[in-house]
């Protein structure tokens, strides 16, 4: 039997949204977890093409805060088949700023590089 797997379509609206593509006309047994607490609302339906089921979880509010959230989504014999990383708050600010900075830096050089290249002729 081959490994199930797990591809993320879209979080909207705070409902994560993925597809599992799994052989088999049974439905899979699927559990949704956050630092060991299992979510509800998980839903699984029938996907658009033959083994495929489409993954519907809407995501509580308790599980967004500041920096990495991760939540597994693994089969009911504890299988990992996939996860959702979310990333917000201060650290994602951090993040963001390093990254802003760094290309700030690299703007300079060029502008630098290039003056000297206007300069030169």
């Amino acid at each position: 039997m081959t490994q199930p797997t797990l591809t993320q379509s879209r979080l909207h609206a705070g409902i994560w949204d993925a597809v599992l593509e799994q052989a088999g006309p049974d439905a899979p047994t699927l559990t949704a977890s956050h630092e060991g607490r299992v979510l509800p609302g998980l839903r699984c339906t029938t996907g658009d093409r033959p083994d495929t089921w489409r993954i519907s979880l809407p995501i509580p509010p308790d599980v967004l805060n500041d920096g990495l959230q991760t939540i597994l989504v693994c089969l009911g014999d504890g299988t990992k088949v996939g996860s959702l990383a979310i990333l917000s708050g201060e650290a994602l600010a951090d993040d963001l700023r390093a990254e802003i900075s760094l290309l700030r830096n690299e703007l300079d050089m060029l502008k630098a590089a290039f003056r000297r290249m206007h300069h030169e002729k």
